[in-house]
This record gives structure tokens, sequence and C-alpha cells, in this order.
């Protein structure tokens, strides 16, 4: 593990597996920010999540000038809420990006995948409200 990162909990690698749509907030060089809601969500290892690029203008711009961004994760079906931060990394060629785009033909043949955003991640807090919102969790 790199420093800096650390590692999501399966309960939390679990919540991608039932979530749909996750919002991905990310901003420009001089703080303009942005959000964008993704579909093509997957966490590879504890560590990385990767995010398909299958419309993103604005999104990947702020990525090239400024590569954090942040996740957020709740919804129907979702044990807890969390907002993940982490680094991105931009593919679009290579073995990690070719997989990417074969996780979303399967997912919904016909969409074709521009690049790979490769998060890893920071930070975990929790959003959930009540006493503890916004705490660090990792």
């Amino acid at each position: 593990m790199l420093p800096g990162m650390v590692q999501m909990t399966p309960e939390i690698m679990d919540a991608f597996r039932v979530g749909r749509i996750f919002p991905l907030a990310t901003a420009s060089r001089d703080g303009e920010p942005n959000v964008a809601p993704m579909g093509a969500v997957f966490p590879r290892d504890p560590e990385t999540i990767w995010i398909g690029n299958q419309f993103m203008k604005t999104t990947l711009q702020n990525v090239l000038e400024n590569p954090r961004a942040c996740l957020y994760l709740w919804g129907q079906g979702i044990t807890g809420c969390y907002k993940i931060k982490g680094d991105i990394e931009i593919q679009s060629e290579g073995p990690e990006y070719e997989a990417m785009k074969d996780e979303v033909y399967k997912v919904k043949p016909g969409l074709h995948c521009r690049s790979l955003l490769v998060m890893k991640v920071t930070e975990v807090f929790d959003c959930m409200p009540g006493e503890h919102a916004g705490d660090r969790l990792l």
C-alpha cells in the first residue's frame, strides 16, 4: 500500500455491488466544482476503484487539472453512507483499460468506454445523518 492510501472494508466494497449510481465530485485547477453521476464504478481491490469514462467532459478536464476526486456511496440497499476521497490517474490504453472496456460492454453492450479513471483511495468518511456525520472512518 502506498503512503496516504487506505484500504476499504469488505462492507464498503460490497456496497458498490448494490449501488447503481455514484456521484463523483471533482474541481478544476481554479477550484470550480463539478459533480456528475457515474454508473460504471467497480472496486478492484481494497485500495482501488475503477470508473469508466463513457460521457465525461467537465469531469475529465477537472481530473486532468486536479487529480483529486470524491465519490459518494449511498442508496437503496446500501448499509451506511460513505464519502470516498482519492487520487485519480487516467488510462486510455493498456491491459487495465482493456479490462474496463470489457466490464462496461458486459453491463451495457454497445456503450463505448473512452478511458479508465483509476482512483487510489486516500480517505473514507461517514456521511450518515447523526452524531458521527463527517467523521473519518479510514
